[in-house]
């Protein structure tokens, strides 16, 4: 049994506010006419079919649906998901009247990115073009928010490829940076086996040195599908210093 990995991404509506100019403002919570609100989710089962679903403000209904599939992952995986995606699904549940869902091991990609590669922008468009992965739905910029909002079907009909492909670029930049992620979560805890690739759960992977700590030290290995590294859990000894500092 593997874990279950869920991919997903939302587009949010702004807030609506009153102004008197354009630069240097200081918007006061007064001047709020509509606050912002989750627009669309969209989402995909590692090697499944991506799905999306429309929300209206405050529709626990379709929240709800969102709620679940929190509910059942053993992991989420996201861009910049952790400062927003799951905040602001976690507002959403909580003006809803909805409970906190399951504790969920969350991996975002975008803080692997910028831990560990020096990217011209770290966006997800330009990395995935960068790797050859694709990129992102052309539109119109803000326009294509503010018609979705005024309910243009053409606009939501753009919104749902837009949705689904930054869905669809998550599942292919995971793949890519699987090797490098640091400290993805123990996969193999979930097999009944209980070994392989932490990453990836493949067998296949070979005995490439020893790893030393301060004091210990481990056999290491690489991974043969994914190309990731690892090492026992169980050290071979302790590495005894010559001797002390002062």
């Amino acid at each position: 049994m593997k874990p279950k990995i869920l991919f997903f991404d939302i587009e949010t509506a702004p807030n609506v506010v009153y102004a008197w100019g354009l630069f240097d403002q200081n918007i006061s919570i007064d001047q709020i006419v509509a606050h912002g609100h989750v627009l669309c989710v969209a989402w995909k089962w590692q090697g499944g079919k991506t799905e999306y679903i429309r929300i209206s403000r405050n529709e626990k209904k379709a929240l709800s649906k969102i709620h679940q599939l929190l509910d059942e992952a053993d992991f989420v995986v996201h861009y910049n998901g952790t400062k927003f995606d799951v905040p602001t699904l976690h507002r959403e549940f909580v003006l809803n009247g909805l409970p906190p869902p399951s504790p969920v091991k969350e991996i975002d990609l975008l803080k692997t990115v910028r831990r560990k590669f020096k990217f011209t922008s770290n966006k997800l468009d330009y990395v995935c073009q960068r790797l050859g992965l694709g990129n992102k739905v052309h539109h119109k910029g803000m326009k294509l928010w503010s018609d979705c909002m005024a309910d243009d079907s053409a606009a939501w009909r753009v919104m749902e490829k837009y949705n689904k492909q930054d869905v669809n670029l998550l599942e292919k930049l995971y793949v890519r940076l699987l090797p490098w992620i640091p400290n993805h979560p123990n996969v193999t805890a979930y097999t009944p086996a209980s070994t392989g690739c932490p990453r990836c759960g493949s067998t296949k992977y070979q005995s490439r040195g020893v790893y030393r700590s301060a004091t210990l030290t481990y056999n290491r290995y690489q991974c043969n599908s994914c190309k990731g590294w690892f090492k026992e859990v169980a050290s071979l000894k302790v590495n005894k210093p010559t001797h002390t500092g002062v």
